[in-house]
């Protein structure tokens, strides 16, 4: 007696089959290696900004003092009080913070027009090659490169009273002035504070500037001149409408670096800073780290944040509207 045994037919399966798993594995590796390599600065960001953000939020809707600095959470609710008290601009508090604000709204607008003024002009003045340019730029570079503090600690030593070199040539060897000037304290330390705001970002402009007019072909100004267009025509018509895209974005760096601008003004004046030159960044440092009122402080700067948000959302707006129309 004889069996058979039943076998199961085999499958066979195509090579292209194998190595489809294979395939879609490795796309996955490939699409997933850019967010494994980007976690770690979202890490350090979340640590470095966004935590300190959300506690600052959180101390904005408490009464918190100096008494409580060893348990901040033990704090009182305050809900929007600390928020009421700020905007509130018939009282002290809410009074003086819009004075502050309006004084960086001036400020700010004053340093960001200089700034792309200034860095616009040398960079034009740079676009055509000659002796010493190479030189040059690198001076025009050295305010942007030197280390804010010490910067600004020299124009400290420079704008003294009685031994500074502002006071030495606009007195002494101009005779601009009838007797030497206060430029750290009084009306003069705003146009002191401008000064040195305006040399320290104008490179920054001239740097952008410089590098988005490389992009710009050289024939247009060739056809341009052949056509008869003058240097302020060439400007107006191919110079300005070509770095549009570029000024966007330098404006809008430049207003907020400059609106948040604290160590300036900070090393200039020190802690407290005079009342023609009280801007926000200084103004909430004293609320809070002065008169040790850390949960107003903490309004303050949330209402600084939305101002920003607001002002930066309608920029962006606008920007882009403007760029839509200009392509239909």
């Amino acid at each position: 007696m004889t069996t058979t045994a039943l076998k199961e037919p085999v499958r066979t399966t195509s090579p292209g089959a194998a190595r489809a798993p294979r395939r879609r594995t490795g796309r996955i590796r490939r699409l997933s290696l850019p967010y494994l390599l980007l976690l770690p600065a979202l890490l350090l960001e979340l640590l470095v900004h966004l935590v300190p953000m959300v506690i600052g939020i959180a101390m904005s809707f408490k009464e918190l003092t100096q008494f409580y600095l060893r348990d901040w959470s033990s704090a009182p609710w305050s809900g929007l009080g600390n928020y009421r008290v700020s905007v509130d601009f018939d009282a002290p508090v809410g009074e003086a913070l819009l004075h502050s604000f309006l004084v960086t709204v001036g400020f700010t607008l004053l340093s960001v027009g200089l700034c792309w003024l200034i860095g616009t002009a040398a960079a034009v003045f740079m676009q055509d090659a000659f002796r010493g340019r190479g030189l040059l730029r690198a001076l025009f570079l050295v305010p942007y490169a030197l280390p804010v503090y010490a910067a600004v600690i020299t124009w400290v030593f420079m704008f003294q009273h009685d031994n500074g070199l502002v006071n030495h040539v606009l007195h002494d060897q101009l005779h601009l002035t009838g007797k030497p000037s206060f430029w750290l304290i009084g009306d003069n330390s705003f146009y002191a504070l401008l000064t040195v705001s305006v040399w320290k970002g104008w490179p920054f402009a001239f740097l952008i500037v410089t590098a988005g007019l490389q992009n710009i072909p050289g024939e247009l100004y060739e056809a341009a001149a052949l056509d008869g267009a003058g240097m302020w025509q060439r400007i107006r018509r191919i110079t300005l409408p070509s770095l549009r895209p570029v000024n966007q974005v330098l404006v809008l760096v430049l207003f907020l670096w400059t609106f948040n601008d604290f160590n300036t003004p900070f090393v200039l004046f020190g802690r407290a800073a005079p009342e023609a030159a009280d801007l926000v960044s200084v103004h909430i440092y004293q609320a809070s780290f002065v008169t040790w009122n850390f949960g107003t402080g903490s309004a303050m700067s949330v209402l600084l944040l939305l101002f920003l948000l607001v002002v930066t959302g309608v920029y962006l707006l606008l920007t882009s509207r403007g760029r839509r129309a200009a392509d239909v």
